[in-house]
């Protein structure tokens, strides 16, 4: 049976079998591949052509598709109800911390749950609160609690 069909019409039953697939297991390119091998397979049909063009175009099609669908992709936001998920340290800002080691603006240690974490801001002595105002890498941004009293 197969083998009776054009090969214009198994490209287009492919395509069709890729998207199907990108609606069972969803990811990125089973969607674009699926398109390239959709317009490859129109192509075939309309103009009769031989396998090695239509592996040609079918490459040619896959690349503009997913090189499209990146630009689509990457220029669309993600809205999240928590946009620091995966970003400890931001998530960190605005909790109150105690020092460790003394903080001034070269440096100091806070705890922060179980853990001593690197900090610099306003001067604060051991024992002092102090709250978490930004993030610059591993280096936590600090300022004195002064309604807080020491912990």
């Amino acid at each position: 049976m197969l083998e009776d069909l054009q090969p214009g019409w198994l490209w287009l039953i492919g395509g069709v079998l890729l998207l199907m697939l990108e609606i069972v297991a969803p990811g990125f390119f089973l969607l674009f591949i699926g398109a390239a091998a959709i317009a490859t397979g129109l192509f075939v049909v309309l103009f009769d052509l031989g396998l090695a063009p239509a592996l040609a175009l079918f490459a040619l099609y896959t690349a503009l598709a997913v090189a499209v669908g990146r630009k689509v992709y990457a220029n669309r936001p993600v809205n999240s109800s928590d946009p620091h998920l995966n970003d400890r340290s931001a998530r960190l800002i605005g909790r109150t911390v105690t020092v460790v080691e003394a903080v001034d603006e070269h440096g100091g240690r806070v705890r922060v749950g179980d853990g001593d974490w690197s900090a610099r801001g306003d001067h604060a002595e051991p024992g002092s609160r102090v709250r978490i105002t930004g993030v610059d890498g591993n280096c936590l941004t600090v300022e004195a609690e002064r309604t807080l009293p020491p912990a």
